[in-house]
């Protein structure tokens, strides 16, 4: 099996498909590398070399049962980067994975990366601040890990109706069928709930916006017009904002599982931008 051993002794599965141009794909929270299905295929067959790995606690990597606040994650990205050697790169992350990539830079440094594109992201911060007065309250996180803590099968099915902004319609919604949704549903249950927990923890209580500026290479940012887990203006302007140079490009009617209800033309916008 193909792992990466990290410095604190902790193995992360990585599956990688096809030749060429390297391109590194970063999960969104409780999702293992299985969501980029749909991204790999297609990408793979068209000359680039995709990887996505499993972030600890998710999918088949170790539970370690620690390791879960930002800068560990951000240093397991950077040992996946520097065991696969890794250069030229792609580096495409979705939701809480857009913050990892972003301190990553900050701590890493730009060498080996060629560019990125942040997709569906959570950067620069969902929490509520005096930079954020219209972000989720402090409460309102804590009070969605009280309910993954009592049952967190229906949290998480309930939840994705939200996530891929389905309506009322589901599961005969036109936007994905009852069985796409219910495997999404499968990958996220596979993760650790210590692992979902904490990682939601980090993920909406994180400011990346000091992270921003160390994104000095070009960089594409991915969002839906109807994102209810992280709103257009709440994120992915404000990334804009924060990284110089940096395009952003809207899907109307996308929420936040663009990687499956918009697949096709996230798939042309990113094999564009890579290849471009």
């Amino acid at each position: 099996m193909p792992y990466i051993h990290t410095s604190d002794s902790t193995r992360l599965y990585y599956r990688e498909w096809g030749m060429g141009t390297p391109v590194l794909f970063v999960s969104a929270w409780a999702f293992s590398g299985a969501m980029w299905e749909y991204q790999m295929l297609h990408l793979s067959e068209r000359g680039l070399r995709c990887i996505a790995f499993d972030r600890r606690g998710h999918g088949r990597s170790d539970d370690p049962g620690r390791g879960f606040d930002i800068d560990r994650l951000s240093d397991d990205l950077a040992e996946v980067i520097e065991q696969l050697d890794l250069r030229d790169l792609t580096l495409v992350g979705n939701s809480m994975g857009c913050g990892e990539i972003v301190h990553y830079l900050a701590r890493h440094g730009t060498s080996r990366i060629a560019r990125v594109a942040l997709v569906s992201g959570v950067t620069p911060g969902t929490l509520k601040s005096a930079e954020n007065p219209q972000g989720l309250p402090k409460e309102a996180a804590e009070f969605a890990i009280m309910k993954m803590q009592q049952d967190r099968p229906l949290y998480m099915t309930d939840g994705a109706i939200k996530y891929f902004n389905l309506g009322s319609t589901w599961p005969a919604a036109p936007l994905l069928s009852s069985e796409m949704v219910q495997w999404a549903i499968r990958l996220i249950l596979e993760c650790s709930p210590k692992a979902s927990i904490e990682c939601f923890r980090i993920s909406a209580q994180t400011n990346f916006l000091p992270d921003l500026r160390a994104c000095t290479v070009p960089t594409l940012v991915l969002h839906g017009e109807n994102d209810q887990i992280a709103p257009l203006d709440m994120c992915a302007r404000r990334t804009v904002q924060g990284i110089v140079g940096s395009e952003l490009k809207t899907y109307p009617g996308g929420g936040h599982g663009m990687f499956l209800t918009h697949k096709e033309r996230l798939n042309e916008d990113l094999l564009t931008f890579i290849q471009g």
